[in-house]
């Protein structure tokens, strides 16, 4: 039995660019963007739980997110979420909603936002070059077995080495346009 799977190589390639893109969405521009909470969990009830069990989060203005939390007892465990987060906020409890204005960015925090985007980018290019790696190994391997013959092998690592170039190439233009959007607000 073979053990290349193109269609194994690309969903983990694709998995390593959607990765990528959830993890800048993470990073902070100037604007306010609700992906912002996401790393944030509560103590509530005895467990911790991500934000989005306990709160609904909007965005009511561009430097304002709003969370909106579903039981009164759990507002003040969720501003201590929010505050250990470490994302640079500062909660203010209004009823059950917790109002965050977003701070401008200094232009030193700016750089290492991008510098982050950059360190992402490479980790999920890391990612991909493992994953053509694998298929190349599984071509070889192949080969070895007398499964495929010497030009299917090397047609098949032709494949491979497009599908890892555009996944690079997808990896850097999110990475780019994310740079961009913390450099120019």
């Amino acid at each position: 039995m073979a053990q290349f799977d193109k269609a194994d190589i690309e969903r983990r390639m694709n998995g390593a660019v959607e990765s990528l893109k959830s993890d800048l969405a993470g990073l902070r521009t100037g604007r306010a963007n609700t992906s912002l909470l996401d790393p944030v969990v509560c103590e509530v009830y005895g467990a911790m739980m991500p934000l989005s069990q306990v709160a609904t989060v909007s965005a009511p203005e561009p430097r304002m997110l709003s969370v909106q939390v579903w039981d009164k007892s759990n507002v003040i465990a969720v501003e201590k979420g929010i505050a250990h987060a470490n994302l640079g906020l500062n909660p203010m409890i209004d009823g059950q909603t917790i109002r965050l204005p977003i701070p401008d960015l200094t232009e030193e925090r700016r750089k290492e936002l991008a510098k982050l985007a950059g360190q992402y980018s490479e980790k999920a290019k890391i990612a991909i070059r493992n994953v053509r790696r694998d298929g190349m190994e599984a071509l070889k391997t192949d080969e070895k077995k007398k499964e495929i013959s010497e030009d299917d092998r090397k047609r098949s690592e032709d494949e491979v080495q497009k599908l890892t170039d555009k996944y690079v190439a997808q990896t850097d233009e999110a990475a780019a346009k994310k740079e961009q959007e913390i450099l120019t607000q």
